[in-house]
């Protein structure tokens, strides 16, 4: 059975928001039961943006209706009209013409969504420029007030495993920079204060 993309993120959609079951939901996103119920419990993917498999579609309303009211029915996933990006060669990504139109979308998505990838991983996972996305986040380019957020998996500009594996990048660098600080400050503190040699040296 053909998977959603991203199914972590869809399984948290499915959890909030129907009445599937966790087997169900395990099935449709290919995860185990136990990391469905996990989801469900806020042990795994604390934090994670849901996404809607019917807004991307992925599934129909219909469909997950249907399989409400059957706990032993299987969701379908509906095909996909978007097609597929390539696997890319290594190199400066190139965005093809009749995408490029699409780049802003999805830049103000990954704005958004996740705030914590950095101007370059930005710039590498759609081909865009670092002033390009500077205009997006102060809301000066040119075209922002016809700006919608799509994610650009579905707009094809990247697939979800470079999504993925760019957030999750992110988020470990994310807290490796605040542990140091958090050290360098414990020892300032600590210091004596100076004005109490100064005494000691000019009653001597």
């Amino acid at each position: 059975m053909t998977q959603p993309l991203m199914p972590k993120a869809t399984a948290v959609w499915l959890v909030d928001n129907t009445k599937l079951t966790f087997e169900q939901i395990a099935e449709f996103c290919g995860l185990h039961e136990l990391e469905v119920q996990a989801i469900a419990d806020g042990e795994v993917a604390i934090g994670m943006q849901g996404l809607d498999p019917v807004q991307a579609g992925q599934v129909s309303k219909e469909e997950i209706a249907r399989c409400e009211l059957d706990a032993d029915a299987h969701l379908a996933i509906s095909e996909s009209t978007v097609p597929m990006p390539k696997t890319r060669q290594k190199g400066a990504r190139y965005t093809p013409i009749a995408k490029r139109q699409d780049r802003p979308d999805a830049i103000a998505w990954l704005l958004r969504n996740y705030p914590e990838l950095s101007d370059a991983q930005l710039s590498r996972l759609i081909g865009t420029t670092k002033p390009t996305i500077n205009s997006i986040r102060d809301r000066s380019h040119r075209n922002a007030a016809n700006i919608k957020p799509q994610s650009p998996v579905y707009l094809g500009l990247c697939s979800a495993a470079d999504l993925e594996k760019a957030v999750a990048i992110a988020r470990q660098r994310s807290g490796a920079n605040r542990a140091p600080v958090a050290e360098a400050e414990a020892p300032a503190a600590e210091e004596p204060p100076e004005t109490s040699s100064t005494v000691d040296y000019t009653r001597a």
